[in-house]
Formats: C-alpha cells, sequence, structure tokens
C-alpha cells in the first residue's frame, strides 16, 4: 500500500546494489545469459531467473560440471561486459549519489569488477571510491559479506549504514550483515522483509545525517 509520509531514517553511509537499483542492466544483462545458456545447452529460464543479485560464478556453478566452472564464468563475464554500454541510470540514481560525501557512499555489486564499473560509467554514475565487487569477498550474496566488506572500507559500523536492494539475494544479504536500515527498491522488494520500499531513488533525499524516504510503497515489512 502506497504511504504519503515521509520516513526518516539517521545513518553514517549509504550503501547501494548496483544493478536494479542505481543501473538498468536487466536486458542486456537477461540477453547475455541467454546466449550464454545455449551455447552451453542449459534451460535459460532457470539460469536467468537465478542470476539476479548473484555472483555469475556461484550462477554457473548451478548449470555446468565442475570442471567447466571457471571457463564457462569467463564467457558469461566477456559476454554481459560487451553489452555494457547499454545500461542506463535509473530515476534519481544520478543525483542521490552525487549528493552524497564520498566518505559516507558505497556501490556494492555482485558483478566483477570490471563490468561494475563499465555499468557505471555507462550510466553515468558519478566515481565512488569504494566500490565491493565480487572478486573482494569469499562469499557473495546472500551472504553478508559483501557489505560487511564496504562498511569496513568506508569506516563505519553496518548497524549505522541504509542499505538500497531490489533482489531477494541481495536484501538477504543486507539484513545478514545487520544493516541498520534496509531500503528495498522497485517492485521485486515487496515482502521481502525491507524497512521500506520504494519506486525507484527518486523518493529518496540525502539529509546530510542520513536519509529522507517519500512516496513510499510499503513501510515496515521488517
Amino acid at each position: 500500500m502506497a504511504d504519503g509520509a515521509t520516513h526518516v531514517f539517521s545513518a553514517d553511509a549509504l550503501l547501494f546494489d548496483n544493478d536494479g537499483v542505481l543501473v538498468d542492466s536487466k536486458a542486456a544483462g537477461e540477453e547475455a545469459w541467454r546466449e550464454w545458456a545455449q551455447e552451453y545447452g542449459v534451460e535459460p529460464g532457470p539460469v536467468i531467473a537465478g542470476s539476479h543479485g548473484r555472483r555469475s560464478v556461484e550462477t554457473v556453478a548451478r548449470h555446468v560440471p565442475a570442471e567447466r566452472v571457471e571457463e564457462a564464468t569467463a564467457r558469461i563475464d566477456a559476454l554481459e561486459l560487451a553489452g555494457a554500454d547499454a545500461t542506463r541510470a535509473l530515476p534519481g540514481a544520478v543525483e542521490l549519489v552525487a549528493s552524497i560525501p564520498d566518505a559516507a557512499r558505497a556501490v556494492v555489486t555482485s558483478a566483477p569488477r570490471a563490468l561494475g564499473l563499465a555499468r557505471l560509467e555507462a550510466a553515468g554514475i558519478p566515481v565512488l571510491s569504494v566500490v565491493v565487487t565480487s572478486e573482494d569477498v569469499a562469499a557473495g550474496k546472500p551472504a553478508p559479506d559483501p557489505y560487511l566488506e564496504a562498511a569496513s572500507r568506508l569506516g563505519v559500523d553496518i548497524g549505522r549504514c541504509v542499505v538500497f536492494e531490489d533482489s531477494a539475494n541481495g536484501i538477504a544479504a543486507a539484513l545478514a550483515a545487520g544493516a541498520g536500515v534496509v531500503v528495498g527498491v522497485g517492485a521485486s522488494a515487496l515482502g521481502r522483509g525491507c524497512d521500506v520500499v520504494v519506486l525507484d531513488l527518486g523518493a529518496v533525499r540525502w539529509t546530510g545525517a542520513g536519509v529522507e524516504v517519500a512516496r513510499a510503497l510499503t513501510v515496515g515489512d521488517r
């Protein structure tokens, strides 16, 4: 149910998932996975459904023999990187990220570093000093490791961070990490335990001491 109130959350830092939160890479990403599935003789539907918010190596390992995982992961990473220039910023993303001091913001993506940075650049998202990628952690989302790593690099307690996520795996990672506030972005975040869900980042404003969230789709799922 839509909520007309403005909600204020105190925080020292904001941690953003990339795909589906800051940038729209869905069409290109799914096309890359579709092509990959065809090459490896795998049904594309389950591959695509299980890829959101998860590192490519973990998705690949579900569908090919162990001895082919390294090669098959390199292939999907190359296919996705080839389509990165089609990435566009989602509403409100550029403005919100630009308004936050660099010491209080981070991107936490399941993509490899080259792909994550290419998508941010294509979308015109301001350059951040802290970008946690798939290579930076032993376990990817839904494990808490990526968000704990981002908070550690910023020198901020994870309990004083607001996390913005759209996928089930990403939201689970934020909750497991103990994020102070979890803001869901988009309809895919509904009913997954977020503190508040918004349509896009146009509903969010950095106050200097946290965020104001307006036009919430739901409040208090958590």
